[in-house]
């Protein structure tokens, strides 16, 4: 997983990307832009004080850093519980990684109960808005039955969605399906073509199965 700083940086530049809902207008993104590199440079609290000005307009990005500042204890008395509503009301806003965020939490139990019915909502929501590892977490609470019924129809779905986004997991995950005929139609012509995929993506395991399909091919 990507460090929090790291990731709040990408989260907050990339923001109309991030988001499900609009783009925001230009002198908020731009001051959300100034905010992130003050954060960057150093300047944490001027950095918090623009997100904090921006959270109070209900901007999810800032929200959602806000959030992780007080996750990370950058701000001068970290609060958990107010990040845990501003990281709520970023993903009820719309922000992907807010979503994938909340719902890693809700699943690992990181600051609060564990809920993995309530982390499989939030990951499907973050699936549908293109998340890969989103569109994973959600197939495999299918595959598994945790946190939601298990479903190997809607898992395969998923799986494929994460698959064309590049997860290599998900491609052997996929290749795997189709080879059993688990979830979608057998179909092994499919499953070679998922286990190459992987294969060039480094899966170690992935090169075998090619050659034993194309036996059985």
């Amino acid at each position: 997983m990507m460090p929090l700083r790291r990731l709040l940086l990408a989260c907050a530049l990339c923001a109309p990307m991030a988001q499900a809902a609009p783009p925001l207008p230009e002198a908020l993104q731009s001051q959300l832009d100034r905010a992130v590199l003050d954060y960057e440079s150093g300047r944490h609290a001027q950095a918090r004080s623009a997100f904090e000005a921006l959270a109070r307009r209900h901007v999810p990005a800032a929200e959602f850093n806000l959030a992780l500042m007080h996750f990370e204890g950058d701000a001068p008395r970290p609060d958990p519980e107010l990040a845990r509503r501003l990281l709520q009301r970023a993903a009820a806003g719309g922000f992907v990684t807010a979503q994938l965020m909340l719902g890693q939490q809700l699943e690992n139990g990181a600051h609060g109960p564990r809920d993995l019915v309530a982390a499989q909502r939030w990951y499907e929501k973050a699936a549908a808005a293109g998340s890969v590892d989103a569109q994973v977490a959600a197939a495999t609470a299918y595959y598994l039955g945790r946190g939601a019924p298990k479903d190997p129809v809607r898992a395969a779905r998923w799986y494929r969605e994460a698959a064309k986004g590049g997860d290599i997991g998900a491609m052997y995950l996929l290749a795997s399906m189709y080879e059993q005929g688990d979830g979608v139609e057998q179909d092994l012509r499919l499953a070679r073509y998922w286990y190459e995929a992987a294969a060039r993506g480094g899966d170690e395991a992935a090169p075998g199965k090619v050659r034993e399909l194309d036996g059985r091919l």
